[in-house]
Order: C-alpha cells, then sequence, then structure tokens
C-alpha cells in the first residue's frame, strides 16, 4: 500500500464536517471541498470515560491536537454515525479451542449491533489466512458462518490480519475499522509486527481488538480500553505480553480500543463498547505546513481539557 494513497480517510472531505469561526459557532453541516494545494488531515478522535464509556456531547474547545509536536488550529469539527465497513477477524487456531465460545459470542454482539447500511467482512485466523469472497450488508449469513466456524491449525494472525488492511481497499464506506477477537499469539505468519505495524500506519482503517486471557499473562483491564500507560516497559515484559501487546498497540496507533475478556460475557461487553465507539466519533481537522516531502511520518497527539477521560486517535500518519 503506497503512502501516498495512505490515509484515504484522512484527506477526503466528509459532508458530516462542521466549521467554526474563532467564536466556535457551529454553522449547518455542509458538503466541504479544500484547494489541491491546501492539505486538510481529518482526525476520528473517540473520548471514553474510566468505564469505557464512549463520551459524547463534546466542543472543539474541548480539545487540543499537535503535529510532530506542534499546536495545531482546529479548522473544522463534527460527529459522525455513518455507515461502516467492518472486518471481523476471528482467531479460530488451535490455541482458541477452549475460548471459541467468547470468541463467537464477541463476534455476534458485534454484528447485532450494526446499523442497517453497515457491511462486513469475515476473516478467520488459522494455519492460512481466509476470508469471504466480498463484504456484504447480509448480517444473517455473517452470523450463520460466525456460528459453523470450528477451530483448528496453527496461528497465522499477523497474516491475517495485513491481509484484512489489504481487503479494506475494496470497502464502500469511508468509515473502516477492523476487529480483531484474538488471543494475540502467532505461530505462522510470514510477515513481521514491524511490516504489520507499518501497513496499519499506512492505512485508513481504525483496528479495534478483543483480547482474549486465555490464562497466561491476563490483564485485570478487562472491559476498560487499554491506554499506553498500561503497558509495560519492554524488559519487563515476558512471553506471555507479547501477543497481547501487539494487539494493544495496533488499537492505540490507529484510533481504536482495545479490551480484555476472560469469557464470553467479557467479549460481548467489549465488542458492544466497540460498536458504540465507531458509533460516536468526532472527527476534528487541521491544516499542517504543507512543505513536507512525500512519505514522511508524522506524529499525531489529541488531548483533552476534559478530566478523568482517556482520548483514542491515530497516533501517526504518512505525509501524501
Amino acid at each position: 500500500m503506497g503512502s501516498n494513497k495512505a490515509l484515504r480517510f484522512f484527506y477526503l472531505a466528509l459532508p458530516l464536517l462542521i466549521t467554526f469561526g474563532k467564536s466556535d459557532a457551529q454553522t449547518v453541516p455542509r458538503a466541504a471541498t479544500f484547494q489541491t494545494s491546501t492539505r486538510m488531515v481529518l482526525v476520528p478522535v473517540t473520548v471514553t470515560d474510566h468505564d469505557g464509556k464512549t463520551i459524547t456531547g463534546l466542543q472543539p474547545r474541548d480539545f487540543n491536537i499537535f503535529d510532530d509536536q506542534v499546536p495545531q488550529q482546529i479548522v473544522s469539527f463534527g460527529t459522525q454515525d455513518a455507515p461502516c465497513s467492518a472486518g471481523l477477524v476471528l482467531d479460530i487456531s488451535g490455541s482458541m479451542h477452549s475460548t471459541i465460545g467468547a470468541v463467537k459470542d464477541g463476534a455476534l454482539a458485534f454484528v447485532k449491533s450494526a446499523n442497517q447500511s453497515d457491511e462486513f467482512l469475515l476473516l478467520t485466523v488459522s494455519t492460512s489466512p481466509a476470508a469471504s469472497p466480498d463484504f456484504t450488508t447480509d448480517t444473517g449469513a455473517i452470523e450463520e458462518n460466525i456460528a459453523y466456524t470450528r477451530p483448528g491449525g496453527f496461528t497465522a494472525l499477523i497474516d491475517t490480519v495485513y491481509l484484512g488492511l489489504n481487503q479494506m481497499r475494496r470497502a464502500r464506506n469511508p468509515q473502516r475499522a477492523l476487529v480483531i477477537i484474538s488471543d494475540g499469539m502467532d505461530n505462522h505468519s510470514r510477515y513481521s509486527k514491524g511490516e504489520l505495524l507499518r501497513a496499519a500506519l499506512e492505512a485508513d482503517v481504525q483496528i479495534y481488538t478483543i483480547i482474549i486471557d486465555n490464562g497466561a499473562g491476563g490483564s485485570s483491564a478487562n472491559t476498560v480500553p487499554f491506554r499506553p500507560s498500561m503497558i509495560k516497559k519492554p524488559g519487563d515484559q515476558g512471553a506471555d505480553r507479547q501477543g497481547p501487546s501487539l494487539l494493544e498497540e495496533l488499537a492505540e496507533k490507529t484510533g481504536g480500543l482495545s479490551f480484555h475478556a476472560r469469557n464470553a460475557v467479557e467479549a460481548r461487553q467489549g465488542m458492544v463498547k466497540a460498536s458504540e465507539a465507531l458509533r460516536n466519533q468526532y472527527i476534528i481537522g487541521y491544516q499542517p505546513a504543507d512543505s513536507d516531502p512525500s512519505g514522511k511520518l508524522h506524529r499525531i497527539r489529541v488531548k483533552s481539557t476534559v478530566p478523568k477521560v482517556t482520548v483514542h486517535a491515530r497516533s501517526a500518519y504518512y505525509a501524501p
């Protein structure tokens, strides 16, 4: 995936954008158009409380955004509940045999919470990645395919997520997400973690992860969204943390949310919260300096002035 095509979602004008002036007075939503000489970066942002509940009703003044540590002026702001194209990545490898019920229940909960115009692509993790032929709005067919999956084989998790990112290019909706349900372990992939993280940063796809705790390296986070501060230093992490850490990092870098689940109930709760987050995003727009060469990596940081909340937003993008 070329960096000049990356982050299409961030550079396209969305009809739900709301422009405002210095007084923060909002106008009627309209389709925005931009000059080719002006680069607009649009960042989807989710805000949650300490219980993982999505917070709505915030205003532009409640946010600060930084591009390579440089404060940016927010020039557009809005919310969206647009149709979503979602790739469901289900880990059905042999390591998930005892927890396949939680995987299925979580996936079904996400599908049942869908909007009528959402479309889905089902991908399964086993010895080799597998994907359904195309996106579909037939939730009944997706639910049936989920119900009939059977666990077995090795775990090519990284390869399956990489395939999912490529398949998302065929999605019809501008809002795109991969939702991964797995314990995070991988023992059969050709792609490396670094290659996957690079592809994730280049894609205009948010990644949400439900980490099934199989007993090793369990977390007390449960259905509270993962935050970067929860990560131990690399030297403090054992092998049992490497898989979950990958899933947490994928979500953190792409602006998605990450949840831990010990059973089917917590898997369903995590999926419902992920769906709510997708339905209640803020879209923050700013115009950085336009002098950087194509392919340069920019670091993004979004902060909120509202106390006791957690902000989830993409951590970086490549200049087009």
